[in-house]
């Protein structure tokens, strides 16, 4: 009896040095098909994490042998990937926008009149604000004018802006309080006129003449922008967003909700080229936090290819006479340029139409020749010289595209450009062999915020509904491997966030998303259709 005692003893002893010899964990997943997106772009079974990082990824039978975790997630055989990062989007102004009329996919200037008319009524005071039309998607393609907003708003201001924010339509009392007048110039923008009349059509900088009277947002708008922004980028398994070009003080707004907890999101900000930004940020050096990395600014060269305001080498196709034009003057972006290559921070360009990224690239080229790794970027590279690829990788610039661009443009974009120079726009594969690698994102709200349209664009260059047959240029599609490493990996390259973030990987943030479908072996067709069943942020469940 003794001994049987003393054996079943040793067994419990046993027992609890095998529990006590548990590492302990956070959160454990098993029965996943985890696609790391490391560089052997391996795939598991499981993940450990604690504290907010990755511990392990493995078979998850070890590892199930080898941690004892507070919480175990049986993912279903469902599919895990490192949280989506968009790489260039404007996420602050798509929150503000979620408080103002949607005018994305109206078909007609009577549909945008009818929708203002139903958003006055719940407005009912002060301007009028509205983003998202595109005359490209009407019957009759030609800008619009105000004669309508007049005569039904004369006494209140609005402002509507195109798709891509680089036109837009203002109303009479809208073009007073801007004290704009018939006959009005000024530097990389135009006001149009027709018959000695103003149309209220606004391109590029000649917009900020009037949005620069609309009254600045209270603290609690901005707050609810701002985490309306974040439920709809975490419901699409976003939980790393580049926010292209904001203000110190909207900067350091997004910090105190990281820091009250209200905002989880991670933001890598790029602040706008303004004197008083430089002057802030420049004494402070890089500010980084687990959730904010300020170190860039967003310059503009030119304006958009669909409000024929990217400046081209030569004349418009459906325009003679028009190359479109900069936005500023030459010294500038160098001037610029000379101020940060003496400084860590990043110089990113808005540069559309080819003499746009010509301009840049020889610009950018004076100034890192010689400096390596500083991983400058051009935002869209969307029409390219064919002389002017190499410069992308002689000088390691890096090209940060938005493939839905291709696909949203590609009905009309043969006609701004003609059939040869178009061969050079939305060449995709032809920039990413440059450097060998690429970083993708949305521009949202100009196109969709859904990372799915970015990957299918990407690999398919098709609409949704399969058009075109072949593919919109396919020769420049992506790989599905490098389309996901363009949305995770790459793209926090892009931000000098590699070593954190974009991979699966011990040590790493645990940043991840769980999808219903396998995006590297699903059927084309059904790749839009992908739905989010969850998004994790340093290891806590978001969405």
């Amino acid at each position: 009896m003794k001994k049987l005692q003393l054996f079943i003893g040793a067994l419990l002893i046993m027992g609890t040095w095998g529990c006590s010899n548990k590492s302990e964990a956070d959160l454990l997943i098993r029965n996943a098909v985890i696609y790391s997106v490391d560089s052997q772009f391996n795939k598991q079974t499981g993940m450990v994490i604690r504290d907010g990082k990755i511990l392990e990824l493995g078979m998850d039978a070890q590892l199930m042998e080898k941690y004892q975790a507070k919480e175990v997630l049986d993912a279903a055989g469902q599919f895990i990937y490192p949280g989506f990062i968009d790489a260039h989007c404007h996420f602050y102004r798509y929150g503000l926008g979620l408080q103002t009329a949607d005018l994305v996919g109206t078909t007609s200037w009577q549909s945008i009149l009818d929708t203002l008319e139903k958003f006055s009524t719940i407005v009912p005071e002060g301007w009028l604000i509205g983003r998202g039309w595109d005359q490209n998607d009407w019957p009759t393609q030609i800008f619009p004018t105000n004669e309508d907003l007049n005569r039904m708003f004369p006494d209140r201001p609005v402002l509507l802006s195109r798709i891509d924010g680089h036109a837009a339509i203002a109303n009479k009392k809208a073009l007073e309080l801007a004290g704009i007048k018939a006959g009005d110039r000024l530097t990389g923008g135009s006001i149009e006129v027709k018959n000695g009349k103003l149309t209220g059509i606004l391109v590029d900088n000649a917009i900020d003449l009037v949005s620069s009277r609309i009254p600045a947002p209270s603290a609690n708008q901005m707050k609810e922008a701002l985490l309306g922004a974040q439920r709809n980028c975490f419901a699409m398994g976003l939980t790393t967003v580049d926010d292209c070009g904001l203000d110190y003080t909207e900067v350091e707004f997004i910090d105190s909700l990281h820091k009250s907890g209200d905002l989880k999101m991670r933001v890598y900000a790029m602040l706008s080229d303004a004197k008083r930004n430089y002057d802030y940020i420049l004494p402070k050096g890089i500010i980084k936090t687990p959730f904010l990395n300020v170190r860039s600014f967003k310059v503009y060269a030119d304006g958009a290819l669909g409000s024929r305001g990217a400046c081209l080498l030569h004349d418009y196709a459906d325009d003679p006479g028009n190359k479109g034009f900069l936005l500023s003057n030459p010294e500038h972006f160098d001037s610029v340029a000379a101020l940060l290559a003496n400084s860590p921070f990043q110089m990113n360009t808005h540069a559309i139409g080819d003499s746009g990224n010509r301009t840049i690239l020889k610009i950018y080229a004076k100034y890192l020749e010689g400096q390596s790794d500083r991983r400058w970027r051009i935002e869209h590279a969307q029409v390219v010289n064919p002389d002017d690829f190499v410069l992308f990788g002689a000088y390691g610039i890096i090209p940060s595209v938005q493939p839905t661009h291709a696909t949203s443009d590609m009905y009309w974009a043969g006609k701004r450009l003609g059939a040869e120079r178009e061969k050079g726009a939305y060449a995709f594969k032809q920039l990413m062999d440059q450097n060998g690698w690429i970083p993708l994102g949305t521009d949202f709200p100009v196109e969709d915020i859904s990372p799915f349209k970015t990957f299918f664009a990407a690999v398919a260059r098709q609409d949704a509904n399969g058009y075109p047959e072949g593919g919109y240029q396919p020769e420049n599609a992506l790989s599905r491997e490098q389309a996901l490493r363009g949305m995770t990996i790459w793209a926090a390259k892009s931000n000098f966030e590699e070593s954190e973030k974009g991979s699966l990987e011990p040590g790493k943030l645990a940043d991840f998303v769980l999808l219903d479908r396998d995006l590297l072996t699903a059927p084309k067709d059904s790749l839009l259709s992908t739905r989010v069943l969850g998004t994790w942020v340093g290891g806590q469940k978001v969405f």
